[in-house]
């Protein structure tokens, strides 16, 4: 079964409504919040952790900002970007090889190969923006929305705050909705053979110590 936009903007509603999400939430909430997802319970357990790593993104981005404490607890934080970063970017991978393979246009055994072995429908268009990355980017306006719901509610704030704050939800809002129906467009044409998509490997040579020159130059440096 593919899963349908609205469903996914409502696993992230529900997830946002766990507490405390993200770090300490129970296991068996995780648990039950999956049960309750149609379909291939894999394909959610991935939407699930891209959308953990989001949300716990976001939280580093925003001690990173901090201006009183020491450097040494900012450079912790960004450390913390780059691993929550590239895990997001492995379960939005993972998302799109489960979609793919869904969608049968790609043969099974070679869904994780670098070259899988496509099957697309003579004649469909390519779409530049995989279905990952969608689902990626709802996770990210869902948690625009619920930071700047959060603003719509501050008791320390003035009216001009609070009233600017509802605009900007009301636009974020749609802004989602507008990506859920792309999402849902997508998908109907793979399933239709009119569209299809490719995993796009992000490759990211800064964290890795076998590709980032500066890290080989001190590892070759350390060698002496």
């Amino acid at each position: 079964m593919i899963p349908q936009a609205e469903q996914v903007v409502n696993l992230h509603d529900d997830c946002l409504a766990l507490a405390p999400w993200p770090n300490e939430v129970a296991e068996a909430d995780l648990q039950g919040l999956l049960a309750r997802q149609p379909g291939d319970p894999t394909l959610w357990h991935w939407m699930l952790a891209n959308h953990r790593f989001n949300s716990r993104l976001w939280a580093e981005e925003d001690l990173a900002r901090r201006t009183r404490v020491a450097d040494s607890e900012i450079a912790a934080n960004k450390r913390a970007i780059d691993g929550f970063n590239q895990a997001r970017n492995d379960a939005t991978e993972r998302i799109d090889e489960l979609l793919l393979l869904a969608l049968g246009l790609v043969e099974p055994a070679s869904a994780r190969s670098d070259a899988p072995v496509s099957t697309v429908p003579a004649g469909a268009r390519l779409n530049s923006e995989t279905a990952g990355s969608m689902i990626d980017r709802l996770s990210i306006m869902a948690l625009k929305a619920h930071a700047m719901r959060q603003q719509t509610e501050r008791a320390d704030a003035d009216e001009a705050h609070l009233a600017s704050s509802r605009a900007k939800l009301q636009r974020l809002l749609q802004q989602r909705a507008d990506l859920a129906g792309c999402l849902d467009a997508l998908l109907a044409d793979a399933q239709a053979g009119r569209a299809y998509f490719k995993v796009y490997r992000q490759f990211k040579m800064y964290n890795d110590p076998r590709f980032n020159p500066v890290l080989v130059s001190e590892r070759n440096a350390a060698r002496g």
